[in-house]
Formats: C-alpha cells, structure tokens, sequence
C-alpha cells in the first residue's frame, strides 16, 4: 500500500510540473482565474449568450456581457451564477469549460487541478454540482476552498496565528463574513446579499420614484459613480437614461447620492446586521484581539463609498478595505496553489 501511494504521489509531482494548476473565483457578477506562477490572466464576467432555441453557446465572459439587454430573439445572455452557486449546471459547466481552456491553452494534453473558492454557506449538493461540473469542464482535480478563507489568505491576515483575524467578502451574490484563527474557521456566515441586490435596489427606487425603467448596466453604474453608505462631504449626481414606464419613451433625469444612499439603505443594513452577528458570536478572548485588528473588508462591494465607516460606526472596531479588494478571493487561490498537494490531501 505504501508503494502504491508512493508511485501515485510521484505521478501527481509528474502531472503537476506538466500542466497548470489554476485557481478560480467563480462570482456571481464576474469570474477571475489565477494561473500558478502567472498570476491573474482572466477577469471577465459570469455571463453566457446561448441560442433560444439549441441552447448552444454564442458568447462567454466580456462579449456575452456586452450582449445583456441587447440580444435578439434567438439569442439569450443569461447569467448562470446566483446568489454564489450554480442555478443553470450545463451553462455554469460551459462557462467553466470555457476559462479552463482560456488558462491553460498551453498545455493541453494534461487537464489541470483547479482551486474554486465557493460560498461558505452551500450546501452538499451544490458542492458536489460545482465540483462536477469543474470535473466534467476538464479538471484533473478539485479543491473547493472557502470564499472568506480565500480573502482572508489573499489580503495578507495571518491566520495562522492564534489571534482572530475578520474578513468581510462582499461580492456580486453573496456577503461572506469570516472570524479565523489558528488556520481554522473560528465562525462564518453567508447571507445572500451582494452588489446584484444593491443594483436591484437601485432599480426599483428608479422606477418607484421617476416611472423610469433602466437596466442591470445602468444601475451597477450608478452604485459605483454615486453610490455611498453613508453621507459624503461632497454629494454626487448624475444623469441617467431609461424608459418612460408610462409612455414608453426615452427619457433621462437627473439622480443624486442622497437619493442612491436611501435605494439601498436595506442592503448596507442586512451586511450591518451579519457583522453584528459574527462580533456577536465570537469568543471573548478573540473578540479583544479585533479591538486592535478590526475588520477588513473584500469583493467588488466593499468599494461602495464610505461602507467602511458606516460599519465601523455601528461596531465600534476599526475597518479598513483591502487594497486590490476585487483581487482578494483570486489571490488567495494563488496562494494556495503553491501547496496544493498539502490541501488535496486534507481535505
């Protein structure tokens, strides 16, 4: 048995040095692939153009995206990620096909191992619907890592030490919010809120407000030119174009950031609320370590302005944003990639 083992440990070193082991951060909003020894070569979004009809696949990543709300009648762009798990598979599995074969174009006859960082909050099932489909899009082997352990590796804490470490990862579909020590999860929660609930938000107050109708484009567009999660210094508008909802027609208005801040109050208050619960929960001797660490936050969300503040106001605990805070989850894949072998055999 220990001849076995060996031989098939040293088959593994073989096929590692002979294809390239990639790490995913399969998003809601956008997928970003890191390459070992590379770094991030794709960043593009969760989105495929299928036709209508075959279902067969038009379009993936940048070009499908340019297609949302734009598409003709046979043509549908649909995005196959929601709330951070798969909600179409044979979609999600030729989404997957598709980045796998992007990042690893130069080394075709050996399938890579692949890291995808998923949602701490799935269940079994949809796991085993995200390895499968990893499995069956070309990987050799798969590891599924925790979202907020990703962040949590690819901003820099330390968790290995015997502190607490607090990482908030507000991506497209989901909030993560993580309390680690030790390299173990100490508590983590996931709440299905992210930036597509925000973009959500801002919809309807649009169309509540102003009769207007605009789209998931225009919408993330305005959260990151105006959107805050507590007043400015200096408020913010802009004009916004959509359809009269009334008559149909063109039309543009003007919106500010007082406006956008009351759209989606909701949402800052529901990623409030889970911070509050994790602080909550935490230990009493880890909980004085973050008096001192405070919280850092991750993902596309956490650059929405002066989120920082507004939960460092309702925690009373110093919180800081990441410094490539889109990068985060991808990074931390990177850094497990190094050891990949050491976590296949953990986990």
């Amino acid at each position: 048995m220990r001849l076995l083992q060996k031989f098939k440990n040293n088959i593994g070193r073989m096929l590692g040095f002979l294809s390239h082991d990639i790490g995913i951060d399969l998003g809601t909003a956008n997928t970003l692939v890191f390459a070992k020894d590379r770094g991030i070569i794709i960043r593009e979004p969760s989105v495929v153009a299928v036709y209508t009809n075959s279902r067969r696949v038009r379009a993936v990543g940048l070009e499908a995206k340019r297609m949302l709300g734009r598409t003709p009648g046979n043509i549908t762009a649909i995005r196959p990620m929601k709330d951070g798990v798969i909600a179409d598979f044979d979609t999600t599995e030729a989404m997957l096909r598709y980045f796998i074969n992007k990042a690893s174009r130069s080394v075709k006859f050996i399938p890579p191992r692949v890291v995808i960082a998923v949602p701490s909050g799935i269940t079994e099932v949809e796991r085993r619907a995200v390895k499968e489909s990893a499995i069956h899009a070309g990987a050799r082997d798969v590891l599924l890592l925790q979202e907020p352990v990703a962040a949590a590796i690819g901003v820099g804490l330390p968790i290995d030490e015997p502190a607490a470490s607090m990482i908030v990862d507000i991506g497209g579909g989901t909030t993560e919010v993580a309390i680690l020590s030790l390299s173990g999860v100490v508590f983590s929660q996931s709440i299905r809120i992210g930036g597509d609930e925000i973009d959500d938000s801002i919809i309807a107050y649009v169309k509540k407000m102003y009769n207007l109708i605009i789209g998931e484009r225009t919408a993330e567009d305005i959260k990151i030119r105006i959107g805050s999660a507590a007043p400015l210094d200096d408020e913010l508008d802009m004009l916004i174009k959509g359809r009269d909802a009334v008559i149909g027609l063109p039309r543009t208005i003007k919106i500010t950031s007082e406006e956008i801040r009351e759209a989606i109050t909701g949402s800052i208050r529901g990623i409030i609320e889970v911070v509050k619960m994790a602080l909550e929960k935490c230990p009493p001797e880890l909980s004085a370590d973050l008096v001192d660490r405070g919280i850092v936050l991750a993902g596309g969300g956490s650059m929405i302005r002066r989120l920082n503040s507004a939960i460092g106001n309702a925690t009373g605990l110093p919180v800081v944003v990441s410094d490539d805070p889109l990068s985060a989850v991808a990074n931390g894949t990177g850094t497990v990639l190094q050891d990949l072998g050491l976590w296949l055999d953990e986990e």
